[in-house]
């Protein structure tokens, strides 16, 4: 099973558009995916049309194989099931720091659910936290959408500090720029920039800024789905092609 987690320590850099639009090309690739929305906001969720499960809380998450599994809900699109968030999730931290080998319990918890899915989708919250340590371990792939700007920038910088602070394997990075505005001067200036600092760690893959991104909230449907032939549509569908590649290669 492969866990690819969606992450950013920045809010609205496009971190549940990317996990929903990535969730949605493996599953149709063929690919058995699960979708972790584990933001309390559950703007993943809200995409799919799934309610939030309210008998699944923190504790339950990591602890209750049983409730977890059971808390699954199949999406109205084939081989695609979400595990939804609600609010208790915001208290993963405190809960999380109260375990014994807290940095492992999210892997223990995915078992659960290993030769069911060929993919984990998890969308995280924006914060480095125990939560996130947990995840970065968990992962295989850590996808982190990138704003070519200053403050975008800066966040990237903590992260990759995080990892070397916390022995955490870099290679599981990889980045793409979002949200990329092609006529201002300063984005193409810092992908430059940033293209060379992160050789290796930037895909391809260049995300527009895009109202069909923006109108997700609206159709509640992966771009795709509704834009398959527009620029989002096509560079979605461009990113899940260079990470399945990336990962034959390893």
């Amino acid at each position: 099973m492969k866990v690819i987690a969606c992450y950013s320590n920045k809010g609205g850099v496009g971190k549940t558009a990317t996990s929903v639009n990535l969730a949605y090309a493996y599953a149709r690739s063929g690919a058995r995916v699960l979708l972790c929305d584990l933001d309390p906001q559950g703007a993943s969720s809200f995409y799919l049309r799934v309610k939030p499960s309210k008998k699944l809380t923190e504790t339950r998450f990591f602890e209750d194989v049983e409730r977890f599994t059971k808390a699954i809900r199949a999406s109205d699109f084939e081989n695609l099931d979400i595990l939804p968030a609600n609010m208790t999730f915001r208290d993963f931290d405190v809960f999380l720091s109260r375990m014994r080998n807290s940095r492992s319990r999210l892997k223990k918890a995915l078992r659960a659910v290993d030769g069911d899915y060929d993919v984990v989708l998890l969308d995280c919250p924006p914060n480095i936290s125990v939560l996130s340590e947990s995840v970065f371990r968990a992962a295989d792939t850590v996808v982190v959408p990138v704003i070519p700007t200053t403050l975008s920038e800066r966040t990237l910088e903590q992260l990759v500090a995080f990892f070397d602070e916390n022995k955490l394997n870099k290679r599981k990075l990889v980045a793409f720029f979002s949200m990329v505005q092609g006529q201002k001067s300063l984005h193409v200036g810092t992908m430059e920039r940033l293209r060379k600092d992160y050789k290796k760690m930037f895909l391809k893959t260049v995300m527009p800024f895009s109202t069909d991104v923006e109108r997700m909230g609206i159709h509640r449907a992966p771009v795709r789905t509704y834009a398959p032939k527009r620029p989002a549509g096509k560079a979605f569908h461009s990113l899940w092609q260079e990470l399945e590649a990336r990962g034959k290669k390893r």
